[in-house]
């Protein structure tokens, strides 16, 4: 397959250009240039001497340096002149996809298939070239790949306009983004072939390393948000004026704080915002004012303080790699690839197929955000878990439930894999088929004999009867969509399934969110005592 990829394909109909460095040094001048990198570690301004091997030399105070041009893009007059090449393939899109995920990603796929990689910060904020040449430099081109990192809605209209073959997105794509598309020939854009979730981000409430508020609760967020709450000793912290940030309109980050936070029904927001660019933006606002608080994309924290957030029930929910991969942390999007499905060649199925593959799984994790591998943790009996079904405040029937599971969850532990339902359904959605091709690979790998136990657990709407039977249902509906994707390679375990109803709940049933999330199927698993 990726013999055939070096031939460089082309889009003879829709060409795309983008300015390049030529590869010959460029001639020095005597003006100077700011050199900029997008997470904000590399700010500097020096006099243009060169531009070679991919890197800008400057002379500055401290002499002459050298700084790679994968890292910084270049602005100012002196800047080099660049000159017009085709590319072959343009990701277009969620600025914290291309800015967070894709370099290292581009970079992990010409690893993984022995090519060599350079990498150059265009002149653009966000955009980023990549040329990729087959046997480790040895070979013939590969392919030259323009990332343009903006908005997600980005993604669908340069979809749309035959100028991207790949759209990053921080958000599901729209009702009426997909007809559109659909109306041009693109196909279903909400298949499989064409929408790729390839990577989970969570979303964290961050504030200055001194402030010594380190949770709050969830309508306290809100609060703050809607300007209720505006100082922090309300919140049990210093006498001072709290310093709110927030993103652009249109931000998919953004809209996505925004519905998570208030529940799909965004109340007005406080005026007089401070309005960051971007994530990196925000995590250098936020840490350079000590009354600060803002929201970014895990990968963007940049040495901020993470606040762990309550629900009204007393969860505490924090963005630990696990509680995201189960969802339990309720602050949390998926990230996805569209393609078109009359542009999917080769070269764009290629690179999809690896980002979506396990290994890629290093490379997502390097890059700070959560990967769809699975993990697993114990279920001990001081556990958050246990201490819940100890709860004496229920009647002696719920409370045999609960010392039910309990006998069976200490000796199982859980895995991150985790199937959940829409209100009345036992389908699984484009995810849940994600999550179950990855627990086939994972199940396959264990000892033969291991005990896999799918349990089922419901939201509190209807009678706890009614709930467990229900529980029992979508489990053993899972279980029978396991042995179908699984067969002979899952065929040495012990499967089996059971349900709890509405018990241990890990969100609140309060609102829908809350109730999606408790709608789901956990995976346990007891590998055979050693002989």
């Amino acid at each position: 397959m990726f013999a055939k990829i070096v031939k460089r394909l082309r889009y003879p109909i829709r060409i795309l250009t983008i300015a390049t460095c030529t590869a010959a040094p460029v001639v020095a001048q005597a003006d100077n240039i700011t050199l900029k990198s997008s997470d904000g570690t590399v700010n500097m301004t020096g006099e243009f001497i060169a531009f070679a091997d991919n890197s800008y030399v400057i002379r500055t105070g401290l002499g002459e340096l050298r700084v790679s041009a994968s890292r910084v893009r270049c602005e100012g007059e002196a800047c080099p002149i660049f000159s017009a090449e085709e590319v072959d393939m343009v990701f277009a899109g969620s600025g914290t996809i291309g800015e967070g995920i894709m370099p290292l990603l581009i970079s992990g796929y010409a690893t993984f298939h022995g090519a060599q990689i350079s990498e150059t910060a265009t002149q653009n904020r966000g955009e980023m070239l990549a040329k990729l040449v087959a046997d480790e430099g040895y070979g013939d081109p590969i392919g030259t790949y323009l990332v343009k990192a903006t908005a997600s809605d980005d993604a669908f209209d340069q979809l749309l306009a035959g100028s991207a073959q790949i759209g990053m997105s921080s958000r599901r794509i729209g009702p009426e983004e997909a007809r559109a598309l659909r109306e041009d020939g693109a196909g279903n854009m909400i298949d499989p072939a064409n929408e790729h979730i390839f990577a989970v981000d969570s979303l964290v409430v961050i504030t200055h390393p001194t402030n010594p508020v380190r949770s709050i609760t969830t309508d306290q967020l809100r609060d703050i948000y809607a300007g209720r709450v505006t100082n922090w000793a309300q919140l049990g912290g210093h006498d001072a004026a709290i310093t709110l940030h927030d993103l652009p309109e249109g931000s998919a980050t953004r809209d996505a704080f925004e519905n998570l936070v208030f529940d799909g029904d965004p109340e007005n927001l406080a005026n007089g915002a401070v309005i960051a660019i971007d994530n990196t933006q925000m995590a250098a606002f936020v840490n350079g004012d000590e009354n600060a608080i803002g929201f970014v994309g895990y990968a963007f924290q940049r040495g901020a303080n993470a606040l762990t957030l309550v629900d009204e029930c007393g969860l505490s929910m924090e963005p630990t790699d696990f509680g995201v991969r189960t969802g339990e942390y309720a602050l949390q999007r998926n990230l996805y690839l569209y393609t078109r499905a009359d542009q999917a060649d080769a070269e764009t199925t290629d690179f999809v197929k690896y980002a979506i593959s396990e290994d890629a799984d290093t490379v997502i994790i390097k890059s700070g955000f959560v990967d769809l591998g699975i993990q697993s943790r114990a279920q001990p009996l001081d556990g958050d878990r246990a201490r819940q079904l100890l709860e004496p405040a229920v009647d002696e029937y719920e409370a045999s439930i609960m010392r039910e599971m309990l006998s069976q969850m200490i000796d199982y532990e859980q895995l991150s894999s985790t199937f959940r339902f829409r209100t009345g359904s036992s389908k699984l959605g484009p995810r849940g088929m994600i999550t179950m091709e990855r627990l086939v690979d994972f199940l396959a790998e264990q000892p033969k004999g291991s005990e896999v136990l799918l349990v089922g657990f419901t939201d509190d709407v209807g009678t706890f009867d009614g709930n467990r039977k229900l529980s029992i249902g979508r489990a053993e509906q899972v279980l029978e969509t396991l042995q179908d994707v699984g067969g002979e390679r899952i065929a040495e375990l012990n499967l089996s399934a059971a349900g709890f109803g509405e018990i241990a709940p890990t969100a609140c049933n309060t609102s829908e969110l809350g109730r999606s999330i408790n709608r789901r199927v956990e995976i346990w698993l007891q590998q055979p005592m050693l002989q």
